[in-house]
């Protein structure tokens, strides 16, 4: 049998200098151990940096640090939106009239929207024909009353004549008749008798005619009297006519520029116009003194708290923006007025008073009022930093 030779496999080779020991691969996993360490102290010094900025605030009041970021910007500024106004005006109402349900009045005169007035020119007028036509009528039947009273105050008086010439004539047959019944002794027994019962019959005449007399007077009054308050009633109505007459023209109250309302009229919203029909007591003019006005806003409740008067401010309009105003707040409200969406959120209106005046300068344009916050943050964070220290 014949052996088949052996085969010989060569060993790897060791690498040189570590005789016998075969080298491991690389493993991607793996941290050097130096990058592991500033690991760790990076985050310990990233929780100890938390630790002190936490003990820090917690020294430190809240307020203080919104002084001091309000403080820190002392040009801040808040914007509100309200409208221009006015601070002298005086609303132009149609007029009521007394005594009489009207239920629209007719402008015939009017003075255009922008026209400069004085005190007691003519701002409008009503077309008057009704008052002036019930103030002729009742001027006629004041005249007749007074004639009727004046004719029954004369007839009064003739009758108060004859009643007094028959008084003074009864009361003559009484003293005669007084005077023969003293007789009674030298007359026969007859004439006594006849003289008695003319006596009996002078003195019930006189107090009959006595009685009448103080009747005829109280009747007569009181008929006059009726026609007195008949005439005063109507001359009260007279007035009351004219006075309506008078209504129909308006005049200014003071001097100023006339603005016209926008109103409900014959089925549209508009100003009215010579022509129009105007229901009573409706406002339908204005009459503004433009010397000086003023911008009504309105501020939530979280931007309250930083306004107070005294507040200097700029005021924008938004038909202009070309010109700024120079104003201050001149009255914040100390109560506030629910909103629409919310009985919770308050509104709170301010009065900013406009320094100047321009003839673009009207009432009922919308602004804007930028108020300067910065001498507020100033003091705040003055009075802030004395309480600290």
């Amino acid at each position: 049998m014949h052996s088949s030779p052996a085969v010989l496999t060569p060993e790897p080779e060791s690498p040189p200098g570590r005789p016998g020991i075969r080298p491991e691969p690389p493993h991607r996993g793996h941290t050097r151990p130096w990058l592991r360490g500033w690991m760790v102290i990076a985050a310990c010094a990233l929780v100890l940096g938390i630790i002190l900025l936490v003990a820090t605030r917690s020294k430190t009041p809240a307020s203080a640090n919104h002084t001091q970021s309000l403080s820190n910007n002392p040009g801040q500024v808040l914007r509100l939106k309200g409208t221009t106004e006015a601070v002298q005006s005086r609303a132009i109402l149609a007029p009521l009239l007394a005594g009489q349900q009207v239920g629209t009045l007719t402008i015939i005169r009017l003075t255009p929207a922008g026209t400069k007035v004085k005190k007691g020119d003519l701002l409008v007028e009503f077309d008057r024909q009704a008052q002036m036509r019930d103030f002729v009528d009742k001027q006629a039947e004041y005249a007749k009353l007074v004639d009727q009273v004046a004719e029954e105050q004369a007839k009064e008086n003739a009758a108060r004549a004859k009643d007094e010439t028959e008084l003074k004539a009864a009361e003559d047959n009484l003293r005669k008749a007084e005077l023969e019944i003293q007789r009674a002794e030298i007359v026969s027994r007859i004439d006594a008798e006849k003289n008695q019962e003319n006596l009996d019959e002078a003195k019930a005449t006189y107090e009959q005619l006595r009685e009448t007399f103080d009747l005829k007077r109280k009747a007569a009054q009181a008929a006059i009297r009726i026609l007195e308050i008949q005439r005063d009633r109507t001359q009260q109505t007279m007035m009351h006519a004219q006075a309506n007459a008078d209504l129909m023209q308006i005049h200014s109250p003071l001097d100023g520029v006339v603005v016209l309302n926008t109103i409900w009229k014959q089925g549209t919203m508009g100003e009215v116009q010579e022509g129009d029909q105007v229901r009573p007591g409706v406002p339908f003019m204005q009459v503004v003194n433009p010397s000086t006005m003023q911008v009504r806003v309105l501020a939530n409740q979280q931007d309250f708290p930083s306004l107070q008067v005294g507040q200097t401010a700029k005021v924008r309009l938004d038909a202009y923006p070309e010109m700024v105003f120079t104003a201050k707040l001149d009255q914040v409200a100390p109560i506030g007025e629910g909103g629409d969406f919310s009985s919770k959120l308050r509104s709170f209106v301010v009065i900013v008073s406009i320094e100047g005046n321009d003839p673009k300068l009207m009432p009922d344009l919308s602004a804007a009022v930028d108020v300067d916050l910065g001498k507020q943050n100033a003091l705040s964070a003055a009075l802030a930093a004395r309480s600290g220290s």
